[in-house]
């Protein structure tokens, strides 16, 4: 997750235009940079970013060339006209909602070129998948995943520490210990959940008592660890200290809404989705330990 930063760096004309290697492969520095435009838009033209920003976005462009490359050294071909025909569904799609392509392309900040790059990755994916999972292995992921794809929800509230991703030790165990002794005043009845993230949490939230509604299981707005600790939660329980992108928090569920129970053989092609899109920072990992990377200087 990115947020808008205030920036004070100089542009000045870097000597290097090479950022990284992969497998052979360079990423440029304007890679980088057209990244860094894409997923912070408000970013000055005439200022760079710092330095824990580029190093990021430089580590989200590795992955995603790790990925592509692991999908076409293992992935079956994808057909040419079939990816037409599914662009071509998009943009009708597109055009039923009283949306056009261009317009689309404009909002996501990407060209037509890069959509296909992409959805030919998704293809790829997609592709593997069917030829490496096994039958048993998705049913028993939709299983696992029954409260996402039955559409069940939760009502939940959370009190947040903030902890930045380079913090010491020192500072994520002072915040883990602020946290656990709200908690134990909350669990003996001495505090309540509310006050407590009205006095403390460092999110918005913290103005209504904590709360953030109701939550799906999986593509909300909070991370998997924090959906995955909320969803184990019954009604009426704290959970112990949990560490997120954001920080770390302490979650409450008060209500849990049930949805309609799902069947795997009408839901085949999006449990396999959902399951190609968890299996892909595993393949990239794994990939990238019998890679060459090479950052440069």
């Amino acid at each position: 997750m990115f947020v808008q930063l205030a920036l004070a760096f100089v542009l000045v004309a870097d000597p290097a235009p090479i950022a990284a290697t992969v497998n052979g492969e360079s990423i440029s520095r304007a890679q980088v940079d057209a990244w860094i435009r894409k997923h912070l838009p408000v970013q000055p033209a005439a200022v760079a970013p710092p330095r824990e920003l580029r190093a990021a976005a430089l580590e989200a462009l590795i992955e995603d060339l790790l990925l592509k490359q692991f999908l076409e050294k293992n992935a079956p071909p994808i057909d040419a006209a079939e990816l037409d025909r599914q662009l071509a569904a998009f943009a009708a799609s597109l055009r039923a909602k009283g949306q056009t392509l261009t317009r689309f392309l404009e909002e996501t900040r990407q060209t037509e070129a890069e959509l296909r790059d992409s959805w030919t990755i998704l293809m790829k994916l997609d592709g593997y998948v069917r030829k490496t999972a096994t039958e048993a292995e998705l049913k028993a992921y939709h299983a696992e995943n029954r409260d996402h794809f039955d559409g069940v929800e939760v009502n939940a509230s959370h009190i947040l520490i903030r902890v930045a991703p380079m913090a010491t030790p020192v500072e994520r165990a002072a915040a883990r210990e602020k946290l656990e002794a709200l908690r134990k005043d909350i669990a003996a009845g001495t505090l309540e959940f509310a006050v407590a993230a009205r006095k403390h949490s460092q999110c918005p939230s913290a103005l209504e008592g904590g709360s953030l509604g109701f939550l799906p299981r999986k593509n909300g707005p909070m991370d998997e660890a924090f959906s995955k600790a909320a969803f184990a939660l019954k009604p009426g329980e704290t959970s112990p200290v949990v560490e997120s992108e954001m920080g770390l928090h302490l979650i409450r569920v008060t209500e849990r809404k049930p949805g309609k129970p799902s069947e795997y053989a009408k839901r085949m092609d999006e449990v396999r989705e959902a399951y190609a899109d968890e299996r892909r920072p595993i393949l990239v990992a794994k990939f990238r330990m019998e890679s060459k990377i090479e950052i440069a200087k």
